[in-house]
């Protein structure tokens, strides 16, 4: 997801393949009810705007995308606009998600904070809940976590971190599934603590020879040629494969695949993008 002018320098979260524990044939690519097509997600950050701000086209996107990452008030969205985009979802058939961060609504998020495990893990609970009472309101409920900006790429590979993020997420709810990035510390701590993981790759962004997302300072980190950003989704989709950076194909084997949303135009490429799956034969449907 990209952050506001403000915060453009920071780092964006990494994103990579892993198998969703509740439906394994779903985490390869194959469709759940047997059928050979190719099944992904379309997630999206949404609900990041604050009082009289708004950063995300949260109407048009929520018409396209089967997953929302909903804001939880800590890097952005306030009561309001939780409540109404967990209204509109659910009007929707969109699965929502707690998009969770650290404290850190000036810096959207983006900026590496040392929280105490003790104190992220109660935090972490206290964002999920916040959210689960609007979407309970609106009818639904919270199917899922992803953790947003520096916490995502914090709990790559910062073991107490995610140990505490897998923490607050079971004083939640002990069956959510945790959306991130296959292999990452996060992952590990939710697969020990018996959470299903969920296996994200990103549209828009390239990669490493190794899987990770190439650092957002690095010239060609965000791809802005919209053909070639369908054209690369389609292959993570069907092929579970995409050319990094440096040229090697890597292997890519995502089961949610995320549209950011706040950038220009999001609604519009995401229409596109769901349009091209569809027509090679990706079947897009949630994962919870």
């Amino acid at each position: 997801m990209s952050a506001p002018t403000a915060a453009s320098g920071q780092p964006a979260p990494p994103a990579g393949p892993a198998p969703a524990e509740p439906a394994p044939a779903a985490s390869t690519g194959a469709s759940p009810g047997g059928d050979a097509s190719p099944v992904i997600d379309l997630n999206a950050d949404l609900g990041e705007g604050f009082g009289r701000w708004t950063l995300t086209d949260d109407d048009a996107l929520l018409a396209v995308v089967t997953s929302a990452n909903v804001a939880c008030g800590f890097h952005a969205g306030d009561p309001s606009i939780m409540r109404r985009v967990c209204a509109l979802a659910a009007a929707a058939g969109v699965r929502i998600g707690a998009q969770v961060s650290y404290r850190d609504l000036a810096g959207f998020g983006r900026r590496a904070i040392d929280v105490p495990p003790g104190e992220l893990a109660d935090e972490i609970t206290y964002q999920i809940g916040a959210l689960d009472v609007f979407a309970r309101a609106a009818g639904t409920r919270v199917t899922y976590v992803k953790p947003h900006g520096a916490l995502y790429n914090r709990v790559v590979a910062d073991e107490a971190q995610a140990a505490a993020v897998v923490d607050g997420i079971r004083r939640a709810d002990a069956t959510l599934p945790v959306l991130g990035l296959p292999g990452s510390a996060l992952h590990r701590a939710a697969a020990q603590a018996g959470l299903p993981t969920v296996a994200e790759a990103f549209a828009d962004r390239a990669y490493t020879a190794a899987g990770t997302l190439v650092p957002r300072g690095t010239p060609g980190a965000v791809i802005a040629d919209e053909e070639t950003v369908v054209t690369r989704s389609v292959g993570i989709a069907r092929d579970n494969e995409v050319v990094a950076l440096t040229g090697e194909r890597i292997a890519v084997r995502a089961r949610s695949l995320c549209v950011h949303g706040d950038t220009p135009g999001a609604a519009a490429l995401a229409r596109r993008l769901r349009a091209a799956l569809e027509q090679s034969s990706v079947r897009v449907a949630p994962f919870s």
